[in-house]
C-alpha cells in the first residue's frame, strides 16, 4: 500500500508530465456534495485527512491544506506537517497563498467538475495579478495516479413514498415549470443530489450517510424533465412512477445535452452547480440566468406529512439514544468502554429500534480531549477509552424513511462528581440552548439574528465556540440542509440571512471546547412553527423541540439556572418520559424515570 508521501510524489510527477506547476484538490464531487462517494474522496486518499470540508494545493516544491475552525486539531493529527502547511479559512486565502508561492507564468490546474464558477473566477483574478494562471484540466490528475480508485456506486434508485413526502413529483415539477414560465426561462439545470431526489421523490444509496442517487436533472418550462443517471440504476417501478414526462437518459450524455440548449434561456444555481456546467452551457450557445435552485426553499419547508414523519422518527431514535445512555451509565465508569465500542453500541440500539437505513453521518464519539475536536472522527489510531471521571461527547444521527435525526449529548463518566469548571461551562451551554429553544420571534427573522442567544452566557465568561449554532436538516435526505442556518453573520457562510419559515427544521447546538481536555455540546432538532401571543401584532414564530432524550443532569449547576430555565428543563424531560418511557423496559425504563425527574 502506498504511503501518503508516495502518493504526493506520484501526483507531482503526473503534474510535471502535464506541464502543470500545481493542482487544487477539494473535498467535492460533480454535485458539490458535502459528503461524497468513495470514488470522489481524492483529498482523503492523498493526505489521510478524514474531515468533510477542506482543500489541498499541491505545488512542485510545497503543498498546503486549508480547513476551517472545526478541523484545526484534526488536520494536525491526520496530515503530515512535513509535507503540508496547515492553513485556516477564512483567515488564510488559498488564492493568495498560491500567488505568493508560484512564479511568473506558472500554470495551476483545477478540475471544473469540482469547483464553482465563482471560485474559479476569484482565484483567476488573484493569480493574474501575480502573473500566474489557473487552468481547467480535462481529466483529474489524481485519478490518473489513484490506482485502486473505487467506481461510482451501481446501487439502484428507489421511490420515496408520497405518503411520506406529502407532495407528488408531478406537483413539484409543475411548480418549477410555473416558475420557469414566470421568469421567461426555458429550463433549469439541477445538479445538487438532494434537490434531484426531492423533485423526483426518489432516494438512493450512492453516497454514504445521505440517501441520494448520483444523477442530474433538467426541468423544462412545459413540465417535462430529463433525468441523467447511469444505466441500470432505475428499476421499473421508479420509471413507472415518474411516467412519460420524465425522460430517463444516460448520465454520460449530460455534458452533451447541456450543449444542446442553443438559443435557450437556462437557469442554474451558481452556488450549487460546478463551473463545468456553466462552461458547457456557454459553449452550446445558451443564455445562462443564474438563480437559486428552485427546489432549495420548498425542500426546506417541510410538508405536514414530513413533519409528522420526523416526529415518528424522533420517537424511535429517542428510545435508541435513551437505551444507549442507560447502558453507558452502567458500563462507562468501569473503564472498559472505548470510543469505537460506544459508537457501535449506539448504532446497535438504533438498528434495534426499527427501520434504520443508515446513520446520518459518522458518529462523533469523543472522550476527554478527543471531544474537544468539533468534527472528530474516531479511528483505530485515535480510539480512546472512556476513562472514569471524564467528559464524553457523542454526536450521532440516523436515516429513517420518515425522517433524518441528529442529536448530541455530553455525559459525565463517573463515579465522582464533575469538577466545577466543567459544570460551569456545561451549564452555560445549556442556558444558551434553552434561550434559543424558548425564543419567539417575528416573521422575517434570520438565523444570524438569533445566534447570539445561544452564545450569550459563554460570552459573559469570555469563551465561545467556532461553529454555527444551527443547520437545516432534510427529510430522509442530507443531515445538513440549506438555505436556513443559525450562525454568526459572515459572508462566507451562506444561509445566515435566510429568514426562518414555518416548517423548517434546524439544529440547536451550542458548545464549548477546551483543547486537549474536553468538549461540550447539547444538540436537539427544532421545528419552526407559528406562535400565538396575546396582543401580538403581525406573524410570530417559535420552535417546537423535536429531539427526545434526557440531558445529563450530573453536569448541571442548578444554582446557575433561573426559573424559566428550570421550567423548560422539567417540561422537556416530562415530555421525554411521556414519549420514550413506554418504549423502554426494565432497568432502562427505571433509569429513564430517574433521569427525567424534575430539578429545582
Amino acid at each position: 500500500m502506498q504511503t501518503h508521501e508516495a502518493r504526493l510524489k506520484a501526483l507531482r510527477e503526473e503534474l510535471a508530465r502535464r506541464e502543470l506547476d500545481g493542482f487544487v484538490i477539494p473535498i467535492s464531487d460533480e454535485h458539490l456534495s458535502e459528503y461524497v462517494g468513495a470514488y470522489a474522496q481524492r483529498l482523503a486518499w492523498l493526505t489521510g485527512f478524514g474531515g468533510s470540508a477542506g482543500t489541498v494545493v499541491v505545488l512542485r516544491d510545497k503543498a498546503a491544506i486549508f480547513v476551517d475552525g472545526r478541523y484545526t486539531i484534526q488536520v494536525r493529527d491526520q496530515v503530515d506537517g512535513r509535507h503540508y502547511d496547515y492553513k485556516s479559512v477564512p483567515q488564510d486565502s488559498l488564492a493568495r497563498w498560491v500567488a505568493d508561492n508560484t512564479g511568473e507564468g506558472a500554470k495551476v490546474g483545477f478540475d471544473p467538475w469540482l469547483h464553482t464558477q465563482g471560485w474559479a473566477k476569484g482565484v483567476r483574478k488573484v493569480l493574474a495579478k501575480a502573473g500566474s494562471e489557473l487552468v481547467a484540466v480535462e481529466s483529474n490528475p489524481v485519478d490518473s495516479v489513484w490506482q485502486d480508485q473505487p467506481e461510482p456506486s451501481p446501487a439502484p434508485a428507489f421511490l420515496q413514498d408520497e405518503a411520506l413526502t406529502g407532495r407528488s413529483s408531478a406537483d413539484k415539477r409543475a411548480a418549477i415549470a410555473e416558475w420557469l414560465q414566470e421568469e421567461s426561462l426555458d429550463a433549469v439545470v439541477i445538479s445538487a443530489l438532494d434537490s434531484v431526489a426531492w423533485v423526483l421523490n426518489i432516494r438512493g444509496s450512492d453516497v454514504e450517510r445521505t440517501p441520494v442517487a448520483l444523477s442530474y436533472l433538467t426541468v423544462h418550462a412545459d413540465g417535462t424533465a430529463d433525468w441523467f443517471i447511469a444505466p441500470g440504476k432505475v428499476p421499473a417501478d421508479v420509471a413507472a412512477a415518474l411516467g412519460n414526462a420524465v425522460r430517463i437518459r444516460d448520465r454520460a450524455e449530460f455534458d452533451s445535452a447541456l450543449a444542446g440548449f442553443s438559443g435557450k434561456r437556462v437557469s442554474t444555481d451558481p452556488a450549487r452547480s460546478v463551473a463545468a456546467i456553466f462552461e458547457a452551457l456557454e459553449a452550446g450557445g445558451a443564455t445562462i440566468v443564474p438563480d437559486t435552485d428552485p427546489a432549495v426553499l420548498p425542500k426546506a419547508v417541510k410538508t405536514e406529512a414530513e413533519q409528522n414523519g420526523h416526529r415518528a422518527a424522533q420517537r424511535r431514535d429517542g428510545a435508541a439514544v435513551s437505551n444507549f445512555l442507560h447502558w453507558l451509565s452502567l458500563e462507562g465508569p468501569k473503564g472498559e468502554v472505548d470510543e469505537l465500542s460506544a459508537a457501535a453500541k449506539l448504532q446497535g440500539y438504533r438498528e434495534a429500534c426499527g427501520d434504520l437505513r443508515d446513520l446520518s453521518f459518522d458518529t462523533i464519539s469523543g472522550s476527554g480531549p478527543n471531544g474537544a475536536i468539533v468534527h472528530y472522527r474516531v479511528s483505530e489510531e485515535t480510539n480512546r477509552t472512556l476513562e472514569p471521571n471524564s467528559v464524553y461527547l457523542v454526536d450521532s444521527g440516523g436515516q429513517y424513511p420518515d425522517g433524518t435525526t441528529d442529536i448530541t449529548r455530553t455525559v459525565w463518566i463517573g463515579p465522582d462528581a464533575p469538577p466545577q469548571e466543567v459544570r460551569d461551562r456545561y451549564t452555560r451551554v445549556l442556558k444558551g440552548h434553552i434561550a434559543l429553544a424558548l425564543q419567539t420571534f417575528p416573521a422575517g427573522t434570520t438565523g444570524s439574528q438569533l445566534d447570539v442567544l445561544a452564545r450569550q452566557h459563554l460570552w459573559s465568561a469570555g469563551v465561545d465556540y467556532a461553529h454555527g449554532t444551527g443547520h437545516g436538516v432534510g427529510s430522509f435526505l442530507g443531515v445538513h440542509e440549506g438555505p436556513q442556518r443559525i450562525a454568526k453573520p459572515r459572508g462566507s457562510q451562506a444561509g445566515t440571512e435566510q429568514e426562518l419559515l414555518a416548517g423548517m427544521i434546524l439544529s440547536n447546538e451550542p458548545g464549548y471546547y477546551k483543547t486537549g481536555e474536553y468538549g461540550i455540546r447539547i444538540e436537539n432538532l427544532v421545528l419552526v412553527e407559528p406562535r400565538a401571543i396575546d396582543g401580538m401584532e403581525g406573524e410570530w414564530l417559535g420552535f417546537e423541540t423535536l429531539t427526545l432524550a434526557p440531558i445529563d443532569k450530573a453536569l448541571v449547576d442548578v444554582s446557575m439556572l433561573d426559573a424559566a430555565e428550570i421550567n423548560w428543563w422539567n417540561a422537556y424531560h416530562a415530555r421525554v418520559l411521556e414519549v420514550v418511557g413506554p418504549q423502554l423496559q426494565g432497568a432502562a425504563k427505571t433509569w429513564l424515570e430517574e433521569a427525567c425527574q424534575p430539578i429545582g
